[in-house]
């Protein structure tokens, strides 16, 4: 499996500083959130792309894609009732593939529970009809460069819209297009009602990107998920993919939650 952690973590830590503490902790991928370089991914020029990613890969990284796309924007809303909100969606999730590429990066998690979530006028079948809209008028320009979007379920306690795996492929089903593809992460799927081996197991080839975390929003082994199930069930599939740990708890600070995770993730693999 290969290793990444979403490095928003390191929010207050320098771009040099965080590749470095990252790689020497035994990571190989650095996941994005854009909204720790700008408010918007446009205001992130090519240049100081180009310079992230020769810094990253200077010490053995890869930027592998981002995460969190739309938070902290204006005006953006997968499921607005207004055309030119989507509209406008749609070619900022293209902006952010450009920016995702120029970063050496293949995958963009749509998460942004509040920018998709269901007005009180708005039903799950429009819901679904204007996600698919956005996305359908984005992914072709992202397959362009290489990119695919990972649909994430999320909890009820998060957003009202995409809460299963099964949610995420019905939607994913209605674009038609190979590069939009399923996100699964653990806290989210520890939701649903059936187990998360079960899961993996039943959406094995579907998937393009794995989070890992627990229900107390801290890392793998910080939590009561035992992940020896977990693991097994994504190394019986085949899963090749990233595994990248995302956080929401940093109280007991970057470095701990950090190394505490990735040694509990070798721990587990050890014992398979």
């Amino acid at each position: 499996m290969k290793f990444a952690i979403c490095q928003e973590l390191f929010v207050d830590w320098d771009w040099e500083r965080q590749c470095q503490f990252i790689a020497e902790t035994g990571y190989t991928g650095i996941e994005l959130a854009p909204f720790t370089l700008a408010q918007r991914i446009t205001d992130v020029s090519i240049e100081r792309r180009q310079m992230l990613r020769r810094q990253a890969e200077d010490h053995g990284l890869q930027i592998i894609g981002l995460h969190w796309l739309l938070a902290k924007t204006e005006g953006l809303h997968l499921t607005s009732e207004e055309a030119a909100v989507r509209k406008a969606t749609a070619a900022y999730i293209i902006e952010l593939g450009r920016a995702c590429a120029d970063f050496g990066g293949d995958l963009m998690v749509f998460g942004s529970p509040m920018q998709r979530n269901l007005s009180a006028t708005t039903n799950r079948e429009q819901g679904m009809e204007r996600a698919a809209e956005v996305f359908g008028a984005a992914l072709p320009a992202l397959a362009e460069r290489g990119v695919r979007i990972c649909m994430e379920p999320l909890t009820p306690k998060e957003t009202n819209f995409i809460l299963t795996c099964a949610d995420a492929i019905e939607l994913i089903d209605r674009t038609g297009q190979s590069n939009f593809v399923l996100h699964q992460d653990v806290k989210a799927m520890l939701s649903e009602a059936e187990s998360i081996p079960t899961l993996i197991e039943r959406y094995a080839g579907r998937v393009g990107h794995f989070h890992v975390n627990d229900s107390n929003l801290l890392g793998p082994g910080m939590g009561t998920t035992d992940y020896q199930p977990i693991f097994r069930a994504l190394r019986d599939v085949r899963y090749d993919g990233w595994v990248s740990v995302e956080v929401f708890d940093y109280s007991p600070g970057a470095e701990k939650i950090a190394r505490d995770s990735i040694h509990y993730m070798r721990d587990v693999l050890s014992r398979l």
